[in-house]
């Protein structure tokens, strides 16, 4: 992955120039190096290296959808830790907020409980895609896997604007995940927080859909915590498992 940006805090340094990654407290104009295009980020290198959202992470968005599309599995952490643990998907960033909406609809869809469609699964991927921007966990306080559960509920329950009792049930689950998410906090960690959401989002399937998912995450062992560019929690983490 080439430079860091407001959407790209996966690497503790940059992969152009080698520089320590900054993260500033107010946004500043930056030119993606990729594109040319120039917006407001707030993480670049000491050398201004940057990517834009756009940019970041490109081509990775249709390995997860054909993915997904692809699976048989209903077992949505075992879909996420597959391709989780892909060399080519970041150890932070939005990536993993798509593989965390997708494995979800994907097990569901394979359940076969309730009709999910490849459409569906697409429409949620790109809702997710929209509204989850890498480094906004700690610049607005919502992690971007949060929304992404949200896209599930409110393709599935149908919520929009006008709605009622399918809009609040999206919020009030999408305000659960948030809330377990924050717990798990200190530093921020993706792989953990894709974990901690799709736990959440399975019971939520339970009590609102009547659908039981096949869903173990106590056997998960995370493999990635020397990864890890803000320093793994280690023992405050219950996927961590000391060698």
């Amino acid at each position: 992955m080439p430079a860091s940006s407001a959407g790209q805090h996966n690497t503790e340094n940059c992969q152009i120039c080698g520089g320590q990654l900054q993260y500033f407290n107010s946004g500043r104009e930056l030119t993606c190096v990729q594109c040319g295009k120039s917006e407001i980020g707030n993480i670049s290198c000491p050398n201004g290296h940057y990517v834009c959202d756009e940019c970041h992470g490109k081509g990775l968005f249709d390995t997860v959808k054909e993915y997904m599309l692809a699976s048989q599995s209903t077992n949505p952490f075992e879909i996420a830790e597959d391709l989780m643990n892909q060399d080519n998907i970041p150890m932070l960033g939005c990536e993993n907020a798509w593989i965390a909406s997708g494995a979800l609809m994907a097990a569901l869809k394979n359940e076969g409980t309730i009709n999910v469609s490849d459409e569906q699964i697409v429409e949620v991927l790109n809702r997710t895609k929209r509204q989850a921007i890498g480094g906004y966990c700690g610049l607005t306080g919502v992690c971007g896997i949060a929304p992404a559960m949200g896209a599930c509920f409110s393709v599935i329950l149908g919520a929009s604007c006008p709605k009622d009792q399918e809009t609040a049930t999206t919020m009030k689950i999408v305000g659960k995940i948030v809330y377990a998410i924050a717990e798990q906090t200190g530093p921020c960690c993706c792989k953990n927080f894709v974990r901690t959401a799709l736990s959440k989002a399975i019971t939520s399937v339970k009590e609102r859909l009547d659908v039981c998912l096949l869903s173990s995450s106590e056997a998960i062992v995370c493999t990635h915590s020397s990864r890890h560019p803000h320093g793994c929690r280690e023992s405050k983490c219950s996927y961590f498992k000391s060698s």
